[in-house]
């Protein structure tokens, strides 16, 4: 059987050195393009049809279209469950103990919907929850969600993330299933214990999907795949709010986490089959995909990653890992402004009604996912093109995607009651973001494949701060405050983020592979490094030659 090596051409058995190089060659030059053709060829019980490793990449996908619509399908459902007669007159008796007036800014758009305070009949849910109760709710999620992100590498890469995702997946379904009995069982405690245990489900699912990204894509599909698989997310956030809404006008509220918890169980099913933690363990795949993607990330990587010992104080002294965790950080800080607290903006400031201010704030989530398709596409074609160095093409999105929101948010905060502006800055802002991930979020893959779950699970965890943190300050700048001047307050503070997130990966931010993620025993030691001070010395080489033709023109 032949097979394809590193250089693209066939040999029996394939050239382990040249593999070797190729997958050490991601540190500073890209490596060279393999040819692969998916070629079907019996291996075990069948063939995969098509490839294993695209099966692999559209299951994943939906995993975490489905992790998001049962984050987000709660959102929407909440405003059917409380009683909104209840908490009018709360906020009326509130409002006359008090005597307090909330503050209007004489910027602050005055032309909106006529019919902004007219909405349709509203049908009062059985909850009497105020208003602080329903942002316990809906931030209670992330109680859960913070404490498993490291847990979920660890067990990844220790039981393998087909089965940690399944777990997580499963649970967070099935709870998901019984939200309605236990809402009406145990009331506001019930539903905060429910959504911290959903939390802890949900937790595992980037990190656990690291680890077999690390295994399951090749170089120089790492970008598109990555980006691929985690674009699920946006798309599951576009589809489940507006599905939401429809469910609860036209059928209930509790059909919301029937539907969404059914097609969690479901997916589940489906990935007990045709998912598997390795090419190695896949009984359908072809023996060429199997040896493309095994030799394309080299022996290190197949044979070593998971009998190594976790490094934990050498990762804790390396700046790439902090570089990661700020990249991740102010990501994720922009992102959960654009979902909690952009559609308090578009009502309150600019005036949008409900239902307009709902589908803008989606409408991000729709450019991210394609941003983030689009950033890990033109990333691989960058590297296997050798246009730049991995660190070079890294570096290049961060600032793309993280300075450039930066700047759009700060700008949203001027348009005064430019709407159609204000649409267009909040939309730029999410398909910058989703550039962003062919910088930071395939970063973890780059500089330390074995480690790649519980790398990311330490930054994904530092990461959720923000989800508490950014409605918190938002909250506490406009409470009886809704002036167009406290709302540029939590636009600089946004954008100051973005920046300085984005200036710390350029300081220390790398593609190289960081040797404490290479197996240190002398057998290994004698075969890594050589090789790695070779793919150096060859980048070095290749610039002086590019520079003599240069200085010879």
């Amino acid at each position: 059987m032949t097979t394809p090596n590193a250089n693209g051409t066939n040999s029996a058995g394939g050239d382990n050195a040249a593999d070797e190089k190729l997958m050490l060659a991601q540190d500073g030059a890209a490596p060279t393009t393999p040819s692969v053709e998916f070629k079907q060829t019996n291996s075990g019980s069948g063939s995969c049809s098509p490839p294993c490793r695209l099966v692999f990449a559209l299951m994943g996908f939906f995993c975490f279209f489905n992790l998001y619509a049962l984050r987000v399908d709660l959102s929407v459902a909440l405003v059917s469950m409380v009683n909104i007669t209840y908490n009018k007159e709360l906020e009326a008796e509130q409002s006359l103990l008090s005597n307090a007036t909330v503050r209007t800014d004489e910027l602050v758009c005055e032309f909106g919907d006529p019919n902004v305070t007219a909405v349709a009949e509203h049908k009062d849910g059985p909850f009497k929850w105020d208003t602080k109760q329903q942002g316990i709710v809906l931030g209670s999620f992330f109680y859960g969600y913070i404490f498993t992100q490291l847990p979920g590498g660890l067990l990844a890469e220790r039981f393998g993330g087909k089965l940690v995702l399944l777990v997580g997946i499963a649970w967070t379904a099935l709870l998901t299933l019984l939200t309605p009995i236990i809402a009406e069982v145990g009331d506001f405690a019930g539903i905060i214990t429910l959504r911290i245990l959903e939390g802890f489900g949900s937790g595992v699912a980037f990190p656990a999907m690291h680890v077999m990204l690390s295994s399951w894509a090749p170089p120089l599909e790492r970008g598109r795949m990555a980006t691929f698989v985690y674009a699920g997310a946006q798309i599951g956030t576009v589809v489940a709010m507006p599905v939401s809404g429809v469910l609860c006008h036209y059928v209930s509220w509790q059909s919301v986490f029937y539907i969404f918890g059914t097609l969690g169980m479901v997916w589940s099913v489906m990935w007990i089959f045709l998912v598997y933690d390795k090419p190695s363990k896949h009984p359908r795949i072809s023996v060429e995909e199997r040896q493309y993607i095994e030799s394309s990330q080299g022996p290190l990587q197949s044979k070593q990653g998971a009998k190594m010992k976790i490094p934990w104080l050498k990762m804790a002294k390396s700046p790439a890992v902090y570089a990661l965790m700020m990249g991740n950080f102010a990501h994720n800080w922009g992102n959960f402004f654009l979902l909690t607290v952009s559609p308090q903006f578009l009502r309150y400031i600019l005036k949008f009604n409900i239902q307009s201010s709902g589908a803008v704030a989606g409408a991000p989530y729709l450019t991210m996912w394609f941003g983030m398709l689009l950033g890990g596409t033109i990333t691989d074609f960058i590297i296997s093109r050798r246009l730049m160095t991995v660190t070079y093409v890294r570096k290049l999105f961060v600032i793309v995607g993280l300075g450039g929101p930066a700047v759009c948010i700060v700008a949203t905060g001027y348009v005064n009651c430019a709407t159609a502006l204000a649409v267009v800055f909040l939309v730029t802002c999410g398909l910058l973001l989703g550039l962003s991930w062919g910088g930071w979020g395939v970063n973890h893959l780059d500089i330390a494949p074995p480690f790649a779950g519980t790398l990311f699970g330490i930054t994904n965890c530092i990461s959720t701060i923000p989800g508490f943190v950014a409605p918190a300050i938002v909250g506490a700048l406009t409470f009886r405050n809704q002036t167009r001047q406290a709302w540029r307050s939590a636009f600089y503070i946004t954008g100051a983020v973005h920046i300085f997130g984005t200036m710390v990966f350029l300081i220390f931010g790398t593609g190289i592979r960081q040797k404490w993620s290479i197996p240190e025993t002398k057998e290994d030691a004698e075969t890594a490094l050589p090789l790695k001070l070779e793919t150096n010395e060859e980048e070095k080489a290749g610039k002086r030659k590019s520079a003599n033709e240069a200085n010879s023109n």
